[in-house]
Parts: C-alpha cells; structure tokens; sequence
C-alpha cells in the first residue's frame, strides 16, 4: 500500500509536468470536454423554449441543470483508455508496463485522476460563468447532495472498468476504432448525455435501465437533482453496484487472457 502511495504521487508529478509541457493539446481536449454538453444545453433550451417553456416535464431552466451537472459527471468519469490501449499494443509500448512490479492500471488511473483534478479548475468557472447565462433550475438538497456523492464514485468505477475492459479487444483486434464507435454511440443515447432518459421512448428507457451506461452518467446527475424517488434510488445503487462487479471480473478475465497471447510487433 506505501508503494502504491508512492507510486500515485510520482504519476501525479509526471502528468502536471506532461499536461504543462502540452498545453495545445490540454486545450483542446478541454475544449472538447465543454463544447458537447454546452451545444445540448443550448439546443434542447431553443427546443423548451420554441414549445412554449417546457418539453414534457423539463423546462428550460431544468435542461440547463441536467446538463451542467452532466458536464461535471462526465469529466469526472470519462476515460481515453480505449484508444491509448490499441497504441500501447501495437506500437509495443505495452511491454515495458507489464515488468513493472505494479499492474499498469495503477499508472492509468493515477494519470486519470491527475488530468481530471488539473482541468477541473478550469470547468468549474465555466460551469459558473454557464449557470449565470442559462439560470439553471437547481433543485438540489441536503439528502441529494449526500446520496450524490456514493453515486459518481460509483459510476466512476464503473465507466472506468468498463472502458477498460473493452480497450483489452485491442489484445485480439489491430484496430478498434469500430468497437470504440458503436460503444460511444451506445454511451451518447443510453446514458442520458444527447437526451434526458425520461425523454425518450418507453422501449428505450426499459433497454437503458437493464445496461450501464445510465448508471455512469445520468444516473447521478437525476440523484444530485432529487429527481428520483426512494425505491429508483436504491434501485439505481443496487444496479451500480453489480454492473461494477460484473464489469471487474471481466476487465480480469480478459486483461489476464490477452496478456497471456499478447506479443509486441511495434510499429
């Protein structure tokens, strides 16, 4: 566990030193980040706004909460693993990870939360600067803000193991750029992020119910929102909670088989 303490710490001095000497690409990347919720926000506040006030039950000032809140989860769940797993792969830069003496995760995540807590000064005055232009409806309260809190680090486990997992096909697949396509477009309209689950379909929610991209996105932003009652509460952590395990056995049943067959070529 020191090592490990160890370990974090020297990531943490790695990245901001990495994220600083690539300030271009740090840009960019935040850009990205901001501009997609921002662009829903705006569309579906035009949309609320053109119906006279209200799409179903959200109102203008109602999508421009969702959504900040989204922006917040997003960032502090979103993962690049399934594209750097594909480079570290064929390019052989996996090799000199796996003899280290600590699972190459432990790096991932350290760097992961690194970049997060680097830009998160940079999206809270945005969100602020958003709320002041939109005038979001905030219904949040005490017992919301708490249950809020279980709800994101749970998500976070879940979308980052979940990602993980699917980065390990690059292990049998050259390129996986169609596998990570269909996953995110799963991830825009099942998770709530393109359109507020209660937006959608009846067929459609019940799908988005049964698989976790809600869970990892708009699960807790409706939390923080107070939007769900006490039985879809603990409906929603007991969801989290097995797509998690069930998301860990299989990020260790493939990592460990795609090791055992992988074979660096490089470039």
């Amino acid at each position: 566990m020191i090592d490990l303490v160890h370990l974090y710490r020297a990531q943490f001095k790695t990245t901001i030193a990495e994220q600083f000497q690539y300030r271009g690409a740090l840009v960019i990347w935040l850009l990205g980040l901001i501009l997609e919720p921002v662009i829903y926000l705006s569309v579906w506040s035009a949309v609320a706004r053109s119906q006279g006030g209200a799409v179903d039950s959200f109102t203008a000032a109602d999508f421009a909460a969702y959504y900040l809140i989204a922006m917040m989860v997003d960032h502090a769940g979103f993962t690049w693993v399934m594209w750097e797993m594909e480079f570290w792969i064929r390019q052989g830069n996996l090799s000199p990870l796996l003899v280290r003496p600590v699972h190459p995760i432990h790096r991932y995540i350290a760097n992961n939360l690194t970049f997060k807590l680097l830009t998160f000064v940079v999206v809270l005055p945005v969100v602020l600067v958003l709320a002041l232009v939109f005038r979001p409806n905030f219904t949040i309260t005490a017992a919301s803000a708490l249950a809020f809190a279980p709800a994101l680090i749970l998500a976070m486990a879940l979308r980052f193991a979940l990602e993980w997992t699917i980065a390990t096909a690059a292990f049998w697949v050259t390129r996986v750029n169609a596998i990570n396509q269909l996953y995110f477009v799963a991830f825009l309209f099942l998770s709530g992020f393109a359109v507020p689950l209660p937006l959608l379909p009846g067929p459609v929610q019940a799908v988005a119910q049964w698989l976790p991209f809600y869970r990892f996105l708009g699960f807790p932003v409706d939390v923080l929102l107070g939007r769900l009652p006490t039985d879809q509460l603990l409906i929603g952590f007991g969801a989290q909670v097995a797509w998690l395990v069930v998301a860990l056995w299989l990020l260790n049943a493939t990592w460990a088989r795609g090791v055992r067959q992988y074979s660096a070529v490089g470039a």
